[in-house]
């Protein structure tokens, strides 16, 4: 039979180490998959989209190509960096996360520019064009092979289209999404503040659990 005192013992241990985790969690929130983000899904559809159509309606060598393919790699890369950079720095997440908003911005423009000198129409976002584009991206995880019959068969002024809703979409929620982490970061703070925080709060319960000895 084990002694009152060994039980008390065993739970103070169990209560530390507890506290601990609760303190790293504290410091270190855990991080999401990216891959979940449906900004970053979006933005994954881009890239593949745009280097398909550099490749089928740009001359080689074009510098606008290699613009708009960097531009979409740009964005998703950012996305993925910034998910990266959360446990530690949201400061840097918010930074990297608004680097992905204004390179699919410049992409957006590019595709506008594409269409634009060509005398080419640009889809009203009220179109049946534009509505089923928006249908199909109503899935909950979205893929670049839900596009790519149209990548592959459909001319310029439709790709281009295509990518332009996707952007607005991606662009749409990219902003809500640094919306959040400014909210989050003046709520909670970064990395220090929850360092600090983390430390008053293991001191506290060392205190609490010293009085209960």
């Amino acid at each position: 039979m084990k002694k009152s005192g060994d039980g008390n013992h065993e739970n103070d241990e169990n209560q530390g180490k507890a506290s601990s985790q609760n303190s790293q969690s504290l410091v270190l929130p855990p991080r999401g998959d990216y891959q979940t983000l449906l900004s970053y899904q979006k933005a994954e559809v881009i890239y593949q989209i745009t280097f398909r159509f550099c490749q089928s309606f740009l001359k080689k060598g074009d510098r606008t190509a290699d613009q708009m393919v960097q531009a979409a790699r740009s964005g998703k890369q950012n996305i993925v960096e910034g998910s990266k950079a959360a446990t530690t720095s949201k400061e840097m997440e918010i930074k990297l996360t608004n680097v992905a908003r204004a390179s699919l911005e410049e992409l957006l423009e590019d595709y506008r520019d594409f269409l634009k000198v060509r005398d080419l129409p640009i889809w009203n976002k009220d179109s049946k064009e534009a509505k089923y584009v928006r249908k199909m991206s109503y899935n909950s995880h979205i893929s670049y092979e839900s596009f790519r019959p149209f990548v592959d068969t459909r001319p310029a002024e439709v790709v281009a289209n295509i990518a332009i809703c996707l952007i607005h979409q991606a662009n749409y929620l990219l902003d809500r999404q640094l919306k959040g982490l400014e909210q989050a970061f003046l709520q909670d703070g970064g990395l220090r503040e929850r360092m600090t925080r983390a430390r008053l709060q293991a001191r506290d319960e060392q205190k609490n659990r010293r009085g209960k000895g």
